[in-house]
């Protein structure tokens, strides 16, 4: 008798130990959901974040294009002026003699 009261004893001790395993192991399955969704609005967030990004760099591009654009024109014109000035004064000099 003694010895299936040990064999009782130690059962429900296992028991117990198992128990206190699965508990622990349910507040672990608990804090890690919480941690996923925590993780999932962060990564929405950042997605939002990104495609905002994206079009602001698309805007900037587009900014920037256009300024080179403009920048290439006014030395084109520069350098047409300047071609006109010397061919005017050219023409001048090739007149006056």
């Amino acid at each position: 008798m003694e010895n299936g009261k040990d064999r009782l004893q130690q059962t429900k001790e296992d028991v117990e130990e198992v128990k206190v395993i699965m508990l622990d192991n349910l507040n672990k399955a608990d804090e890690r959901s919480g941690k996923l969704v925590e993780l999932e609005d962060r990564t929405d967030d950042l997605l939002a974040k990104c495609k905002t990004f994206e079009k602001t760099t698309y805007k900037v591009k587009q900014k920037k294009r256009w300024e080179n654009k403009k920048m290439k024109l006014v030395f084109i014109g520069i350098g047409v002026a300047a071609g006109l000035i010397i061919l005017g004064l050219i023409i001048y000099v090739s007149v006056g003699q």
